[in-house]
């Protein structure tokens, strides 16, 4: 949570309408915590705390000049005295957060005339969007809780009065121990034991009033009665289910016994033997398509190479046959050309010439094609056609020769399997012991079943009769369902204070064990002394501080000074700020007090820094001097300094940029 922005309108001495810039950023890209108000005393300094918690709380806000005054007379007491009585008093604080990992910012508004309409002021919320939404101003104290709850924002928003009191007194001021119980969570545990108190008072006197009836407290033993019965039989079913289950696993471990050592194929080994029958059988039938073929042309697959030789000498003839035939041929019809061309006018000459032409193309064509040996297979056409269909059948058979060569094997690797199989198989006697074992853990999870579903069906049995004893008993009067239920309330009342108390003392001692540390180590941290205090501890019901040193012995606290003091108050808010686990902004007003200038320069320079991500400083001239905010702009600590500037005369305060130097 940020302070962006602050709006005062006609609030206190602040005349007109003056706005404070509270946001840390001096840029998009770097931040400092410190904001900077310096004033004068009775300047305005308190009045711009007031302004933060009334615009957050509004009635209920702890603002430091309302004492027992009542809301409407405190708002008056808020208008500039020097406004037009009908003009509106206005208060705005800007703010951002965090809600589901996006920024969200609200602007708080709250505005009022003097003598307010029924004593109240107008309240808006006013979103990025720059509407009102109704809904959440009608939730808005709830909503606030969940951001900086009331009775933790003292913590954040406190004064060096409170720092003063915390300082000086053994226990803390009630403001502060108010603070604490909001931070442990004690307030809803107390604040609902002092309720449950009242429910048993108001039950007690409704018991007392009303009369029992015997028929009521027949119903409710009967009904107990039923209860306890449903119990005991609910345990029942739990057993035997557990039963169940053990069976069924020593079940499970009879049958992997069972097949484990053979039982199984023992079992089987009738039918495994037939299976093995089987296949020798289809062995057989596939040696005896083998032999079929070895009675046929597959012995011929043992001379391949003659066969090809016998089929490749048989085309070459057939070949040479062919060619001697086209020779001769050609050669008749050259005769009868050379005839025409005789009985034509041709010279002799030019005949001659043709006929040799005729004979060297006859012998060129034919020149390759001389047969280079005799011919010896002297094989005709339909001898090699038959040699041709031989060769294929061959290759057919050779085929099926392959396939039922793997069948076989395969065959064989089946009929091994087998007989391992059987090989593995329990003896008779041993088959026997194993059979009879899982049979009885068969028969023993069976009863074990038949026990369970019988209690399980007495348990249903038991669910309806308590149904229609609980149906009796809503019968009757109004009158006597409240006195059942008013005892009832009684008893519990009693066993839920004593949880409460157990919680209340738990919880206090686990978040005081934190806060215990956090104390100290801001305490060593601003004291700037590690062999002062070694160990803090506070007490569980007074919240009082206890210092204790090295060796284990208590360290009064008026051993210390007055500064030490201080410090000591200011590092139990700012422990208690830590634990309370809220990232929110501190103001501070008046906060150095009289410390003396060592521990001046500590706070200045330890605490104000790292207080918060946030730090609103409202000082005057003689606490944040001229030394102490020069160390704080060396540091780069502050993002904005502002002046209030009191007018006596006219009793008005002006807010100018700027500090004192």
């Amino acid at each position: 949570m940020i302070f962006l922005e602050l709006v005062l309108q006609n609030f206190g001495p602040y005349s007109g309408k003056q706005v404070i810039n509270l946001n840390p950023k001096i840029d998009e890209e770097n931040s400092r915590p410190i904001i900077l108000l310096g004033g004068m005393n009775g300047g305005g300094k308190t009045t711009l705390m007031d302004a933060i918690r009334l615009a957050l709380y509004g009635p209920r806000a702890q603002c430091s000049t309302r004492g027992n005054l009542s809301y409407s007379d405190f708002l008056n007491q808020c208008v500039n005295n020097k406004i037009d009585p009908v003009a509106d008093t206005r208060i705005e604080l800007l703010f951002e957060h965090i809600e589901n990992d996006k920024p969200i910012k609200y602007r708080v508004v709250r505005s009022w005339t003097k003598n307010p309409k029924d004593g109240k002021d107008t309240l808006g919320i006013l979103g990025d969007s720059d509407t009102w939404p109704d809904a959440l101003v009608n939730i808005w104290d709830e909503y606030i809780e969940n951001l900086l709850p009331l009775g933790i924002s003292n913590l954040f928003l406190f004064d060096g009065e409170q720092v003063k009191e915390l300082a000086e007194q053994e226990t803390p001021p009630p403001v502060v121990v108010d603070a604490i119980r909001g931070l442990l969570g004690l307030e809803l545990a107390d604040r609902l034991a002092v309720d449950l108190d009242i429910l048993v008072n108001r039950k007690l006197k409704e018991v007392g009033n009303s009369k029992d009836l015997a028929n009521l407290e027949e119903i409710e033993t009967r009904l107990t009665q039923q209860q306890e019965d449903y119990q005991t039989t609910e345990e029942k079913v739990e057993i035997l289910k557990n039963q169940v289950e053990e069976l069924e696993q020593k079940q499970q471990e009879a049958f992997d016994k069972f097949i484990s050592e053979g039982g199984k194929i023992a079992a089987e080994r009738n039918q495994l033997e037939l299976q093995q029958d089987t296949k020798t059988a289809e062995i057989e039938q596939v040696r005896q398509s083998m032999c079929e073929l070895a009675a046929d042309v597959l012995p011929l697959a043992l001379i391949p190479n003659l066969l090809n030789q016998a089929q490749t000498q048989g085309e070459k003839e057939f070949r040479h046959q062919q060619v001697q035939i086209s020779k001769d041929l050609l050669l008749e019809r050259d005769q009868r050309l050379l005839t025409w061309l005789n009985q034509v006018e041709i010279s002799p000459i030019e005949v001659e010439k043709i006929q040799s032409f005729l004979i060297q193309d006859v012998d060129s064509l034919y020149a390759k094609t001389i047969q280079i040996e005799a011919p010896w297979l002297l094989a005709d056409d339909e001898t090699l056609s038959q040699l041709d269909n031989l060769i294929y059948h061959l290759q057919n058979s050779k085929l099926s020769a392959k396939e039922k060569l793997a069948i076989l094997k395969n065959k064989e690797e089946e009929i091994h399997t087998l007989e391992r199989q059987v090989q593995t198989a329990a003896a008779p006697e041993d088959y026997t012991k194993l059979r009879q074992a899982l049979e009885v853990a068969q028969n023993q999870v069976v009863e074990a079943k038949a026990n369970y579903e019988t209690i399980r069906r007495r348990l249903a049995e038991l669910e309806t009769i308590i149904a229609k004893s609980k149906r009796e008993l809503s019968d009757y009067t109004v009158e006597n369902i409240k006195h059942k239920n008013s005892e009832h309330i009684i008893t519990s009342a009693a066993k839920v204070q004593n949880t409460l108390k157990i919680f209340r003392e738990k919880l206090t001692l686990r978040k005081l064990n934190k806060l215990e540390e956090e104390v100290k180590n801001c305490f060593l941290y601003l004291l700037h002394k590690s062999d002062l205090v070694h160990r803090i501890t506070i007490d569980t019901k007074t919240f009082s501080l206890l210092l204790y040193d090295l060796n284990g012995k208590p360290v009064p606290k008026h051993r210390l000074s007055a500064g030490e003091k201080q410090l000591l108050a200011i590092a139990f808010l700012w422990g208690l700020a830590k634990v309370s686990g809220h990232r929110l902004p501190v103001a501070i007003d008046t906060p150095l007090g009289r410390l003396d200038s060592s521990h001046r320069s500590n706070l200045v320079e330890r605490y104000f820094p790292s207080a918060s991500h946030q730090v609103i400083l409202l000082s005057t001239d003689t606490e944040i001097g001229k030394k102490e905010v020069e160390t704080l702009r060396e540091n780069e600590a502050i993002a904005r300094e502002y002046l209030l500037k009191y007018d006596s005369s006219t009793r008005q305060t002006t807010i100018q940029p700027g500090y004192f130097w």
